[in-house]
């Protein structure tokens, strides 16, 4: 595929597409995703990874609450990767995200991911670029274990936020108290880098993109989980799972 040049996509939905008809679409998903969710975890053959990616403030959270958490918590683990503390530091970089690869039957979320290591190491410059693509090597055939030896289906997905956006909901942060306890002063320090994350960005989608990215347009919310919600479903109907039946004795 061609480089993805993030400059040339639109942070905004599609300017035809009708906000309520959508939500409503979503809605219905998202009914959809409970049950198939069910499925998954009782056929026990299959199981999901859901990468979910962007700058501070581009919604991972709000993603991850209104359209995974609609389904049976049983059946859908979150994880949240921050800075690796000093045991984390001491192994390879995908020590501390192997043991949280799904199990059969299982939808995984990570809220970023292994990614980080090949993202915010660049901008910062604590690895250089022959690490980066020794990581880069190292994450897709990571990917391909999982998907190759547990029936792992992964979807990726970039939340792609414009900067004016992105600095009007740091700014929220600031000013309502449902939202104040996500305020982290580093976060306008970080939203300087923004063309270097850019870049990195666009390098791990060329050489990390087996299986594809999605770039999820995501100055507006509603637009946001219909793109993801239609994913997901559209990736467990694909698999044409059935109920067992009554295990045999």
């Amino acid at each position: 595929m061609s480089k993805i040049n993030l400059d040339k996509i639109s942070t905004r939905a599609p300017e035809e597409l009708d906000k309520k008809a959508t939500k409503e679409k979503t809605e219905a998903m998202l009914v959809e995703l409970d049950d198939l969710q069910n499925l998954l975890f009782a056929e026990n053959q299959h199981s999901v990874l859901v990468v979910i990616q962007g700058m501070d403030a581009s919604g991972k959270d709000g993603v991850i609450r209104n359209v995974l958490g609609n389904m049976n918590p049983q059946g859908v683990m979150v994880k949240s990767y921050k800075a690796p503390v000093a045991e984390e530091l001491s192994h390879d970089f995908l020590w501390r995200i192997h043991s949280h690869a799904p199990a059969r039957g299982m939808i995984q979320v990570f809220n970023r991911s292994h990614y980080e290591d090949i993202l915010v190491t660049r901008v910062h410059k604590w690895i250089d670029d022959e690490l980066a693509k020794k990581r880069m090597n190292a994450i897709n055939a990571f990917e391909r274990l999982l998907e190759e030896h547990n029936n792992t289906h992964i979807l990726k997905f970039y939340l792609h936020v414009s900067p004016e956006e992105q600095h009007q909901r740091l700014e929220e942060r600031l000013k309502d108290p449902a939202k104040m306890w996500k305020y982290n002063k580093n976060d306008f320090k970080e939203a300087k880098f923004w063309g270097d994350y850019r870049k990195v960005y666009e390098d791990c989608f060329e050489y990390c993109n087996n299986p594809e990215w999605t770039i999820v347009p995501a100055d507006q919310n509603w637009y946001k989980e219909y793109v993801i919600a239609k994913a997901l479903r559209d990736l467990l109907k694909g698999l044409n799972m059935q109920y067992p039946g009554i295990k045999k004795e």
